[in-house]
């Protein structure tokens, strides 16, 4: 699709991607591009586009895009901002590339997401569960994930690490991606199960949806929203039982000091291939997580 022009909005210059050319993708370009069929299909397609066209609304922002709308201007900000060291090789704090993409790309988010004082929070959600004071205040419930943007970071990152020798300062400061592929491993390898109440109520949700949607030969998993305690909850122990995991390799493969694997790096060649892999010989019919969300494309 980058090579084919989709992403500029200049047809002299089509290998790059600027806000007029994302405005003006539409969903059957994204189809063909990610070679959606029946027999390959993908959910929340319309909800994906969507996303690309909140992404050029918020690329109209000089200060951290340039007066081109390019993504890739984010690099020039983030070298001339003053946090950055510039001794022999420049470090960027993640603290500044975490703040130039959450208030970058602010507006893609849906207005319907979690609030506070009028402002979209994005991939963050109330919990019932959470424990509050007695005076509590409207974020003391509410789970951040930011899952996308955490996984931008992780993806940007090693190419400006590898291409143009950046090194990144509070790298620790992230989390694990909780997102179906990591948290669906925790499931179906039985360290975390769902209450019998609440899977009940999934499977009816399940049920339901199939019959609306004429779905046949699927296999029977729970169905829930996003914003469902259930979602939350396993997305909040997935984070958690990620970092106990990675300590656990690093044990079994005598990993210590510099040559230990990162928390990416077993993201990417552990924990999410694994999750993938179980679900495959576990669901074969569909390969799909043990829990399947009701998504609109821009949480999972």
């Amino acid at each position: 699709m980058f090579k084919a022009g989709y992403f500029s909005g200049d047809p002299t210059e089509p290998y790059q991607v600027n806000a007029a050319g994302l405005n003006r993708l539409s969903p059957g370009q994204l189809a063909i591009g990610l070679q959606v069929s029946d027999k390959n299909p993908l959910a929340g397609l319309e909800g994906r586009v969507a996303l690309l066209s909140k992404l050029a609304e918020a690329l109209e922002q000089p200060e951290y895009f340039g007066s081109t709308s390019r993504p890739g201007n984010l690099l020039d900000y983030l070298l001339s901002h003053p946090t950055t060291q510039a001794s022999t090789l420049p470090i960027v704090t993640i603290p500044t590339l975490w703040d130039a993409l959450t208030n970058g790309l602010a507006k893609i988010w849906p207005a319907s997401r979690t609030k506070i004082n009028g402002t979209s929070l994005g991939d963050a959600w109330p919990c019932s569960s959470m424990p509050s004071s007695p005076q509590a205040q409207p974020w003391e419930k509410i789970v951040p994930f930011h899952k996308l943007t955490q996984w931008l970071c992780y993806s940007l990152m090693a190419p400006m690490t590898r291409l143009l020798n950046i090194q990144f300062a509070g790298v620790e400061l992230l989390t694990g991606l909780p997102e179906y592929r990591n948290g669906g491993l925790l499931i179906d390898t039985g360290l975390v199960n769902l209450k019998a109440a609440d899977m009940e109520r999934g499977v009816h949700a399940y049920k339901h949806d199939a019959m609306v949607k004429g779905q046949v030969c699927m296999h029977v998993v729970p169905l829930f929203s996003a914003d469902d305690d259930v979602v939350v909850e396993w997305r909040a122990l997935t984070i958690g039982f990620l970092d106990d995991l990675l300590i656990e390799v690093n044990k079994m493969l005598k990993l210590d000091g510099p040559n230990q694997l990162s928390l990416a790096q077993m993201l990417e060649a552990g924990s999410w291939k694994g999750g993938r892999e179980l679900a495959e010989v576990s669901r074969p019919n569909t390969k799909a997580p043990p829990i399947m969300i009701i998504s609109d494309g821009t949480v999972f």
